[in-house]
């Protein structure tokens, strides 16, 4: 923990992020074992998930914007308001589209589409919140971070297996079903670098990055 403490924020944000794609290789690897999840399980994984998820973006990412849009002279509440429905708008329409472009393709590849799509700005919300501590964002601190990536983490282990289970269904071999599964979290650890990278080279719109990531982790959820 210590080494961890002392690392550019940039390299914390890689390192958390490529704890949450472990988390969907992890989930994918089921695919070895089980041809199903049984759902309760997956629900109660994924409604916990969400719990942490949403008090995170608000703690973690929402309320610091609002509080350095202060801080910074700007109305408290115009940047966060843009960037979070902003946020929310890019998850909801990267979906749609992919869906729209996507009907002559099987469902199992849709899903893996879909799934590598939200996962971009997952990864960039993590990002965001470690490049925020270095910034001096008010609010935001490293275990405010760790919680959204722990949060993040615990959501990408159901995805991971509702990747790769699909596509075993569909014929594809173990191995192959596992290899894409975990593939589908890959961006996590780019979007992070860049998030992290943004935060720290633009701080007059942190306030609308920050409630950008806060609002597509709701979108998420």
């Amino acid at each position: 923990m210590d080494w961890f403490e002392n690392q550019n924020v940039v390299i914390q944000a890689f390192v958390a992020t490529i704890f949450t794609w472990g988390i969907t290789a992890l989930g994918a690897l089921t695919v070895c074992f089980f041809k199903n999840i049984n759902k309760k399980v997956l629900s109660t994984i994924l409604g916990f998930s969400a719990g942490v998820m949403t008090a995170a973006s608000f703690w973690s990412l929402l309320s610091p914007s609002i509080e350095l849009s202060e801080e910074l002279g700007y109305i408290a509440w115009l940047l966060p308001t843009i960037g979070f429905i902003t946020g929310g708008l890019f998850v909801l329409f990267s979906e749609k589209e992919n869906l729209k472009n996507s009907k002559s393709l099987k469902r199992s590849i849709l899903l893996v589409s879909a799934i590598t799509i939200h996962n971009i700005p997952e990864g960039m919300a993590i990002g965001v919140a470690f490049g925020g501590i270095a910034s001096g964002v008010p609010g935001v601190s490293l275990v405010s971070a760790l919680m959204l990536a722990i949060g993040i983490g615990i959501q990408n282990f159901p995805e991971g297996a509702a990747v790769s289970l699909p596509l075993r269904n569909e014929g594809f071999s173990r191995f192959k079903s596992f290899m894409i599964g975990q593939a589908s979290a890959l961006v996590e650890p780019v979007s992070a670098v860049i998030g992290a990278i943004l935060v720290l080279s633009i701080r007059n719109v942190l306030p609308f990055l920050l409630a950008f990531a806060a609002g597509a982790m709701i979108a998420v959820v």
